[in-house]
């Protein structure tokens, strides 16, 4: 069992609670990983967020090399995990090919999306040595597939494959699921039938832990807001006032010094 699987099962079994956060560049890994976060993850959702795609679709492996390899130089003590972007993990070869490339840029595990058809992907990057974050539930890869970000696991039909995917990707050897945008009810209930932690986003707080997109928390990315995601900062505000006193004292506006 890898050092990922030993210390995440470790959290489970103790009952408490893991916190992880994305980062996509150095500043903000490193102020994450001094502030005691239990995992960072380089996600794919940077596609929205820092490069202004509408969704994670356009997002290259070339994309997710390079943010990672700024994630890990800012990062000492939390472990680093990439997400696999679409196209990336067809096949069991092409999974192991991928995510050596970001292990090379300084990731320990990586992510890729989807349940019991990703097994075998899981199962030969686990073999190969590499540990994996599986996800379920909601999947941004696929959101024009699916019409936009629905809520998952609302009929019996969609419970029962979600609880069987979860249940595939622990055989599989993940060492941790990712349930996204899952009923709090079913996504309480899968927990305890598992070994491996369940961390959420959307998907109420029965989970094991929870993960958000670090420009949700802390309100740099006011364009857009999920529900489930609680604001605990006004950045781009500060950010914007910032700007405005800068060239408000450059122009000579106001009393302020000029920089």
């Amino acid at each position: 069992m890898d050092d990922l699987n030993r210390r995440f099962r470790q959290h489970k079994k103790s009952g408490q609670k893991i916190a992880a956060l994305t980062a996509y560049d150095y500043p903000t890994a490193r102020i994450v990983d001094e502030a005691g976060i239990d995992l960072i993850l380089v996600g794919d959702s940077l596609g929205m967020v820092v490069l202004g795609y509408p969704d994670t679709t356009s997002v290259t492996l070339d994309d997710m090399i390079r943010h990672t390899g700024a994630v890990a130089r800012g990062t000492k003590i939390a472990p680093v995990v990439a997400d696999l972007p679409i196209g990336t993990y067809g096949s069991t070869a092409q999974a192991v090919a991928s995510a050596r490339q970001l292990l090379a840029a300084g990731a320990r595990g990586v992510k890729l999306e989807g349940g019991a058809a990703l097994a075998p992907q899981i199962r030969a990057l686990v073999d190969a040595g590499i540990p994996v974050l599986a996800h379920i539930g909601m999947l941004p890869q696929h959101v024009r597939e699916e019409g936009g970000y629905k809520v998952k696991g609302g009929t019996m039909e969609e419970a029962g494959v979600i609880r069987d995917d979860a249940a595939a990707v622990q055989e599989a050897g993940a060492f941790a699921v990712v349930l996204e945008i899952i009923s709090p009810g079913l996504a309480a209930e899968i927990g305890p039938t598992l070994q491996i932690p369940t961390i959420g986003i959307g998907s109420g707080e029965g989970c094991d832990g929870q993960i958000l997109v670090l420009h949700d928390l802390v309100g740099l990315y006011p364009w857009f807001k999920p529900k489930f995601a609680k604001q605990r900062a006004e950045t781009a505000s500060a950010i914007s006032g910032a700007v405005r006193d800068y060239v408000a004292a450059v122009r000579g506006d106001t009393g302020m010094t000029p920089p």
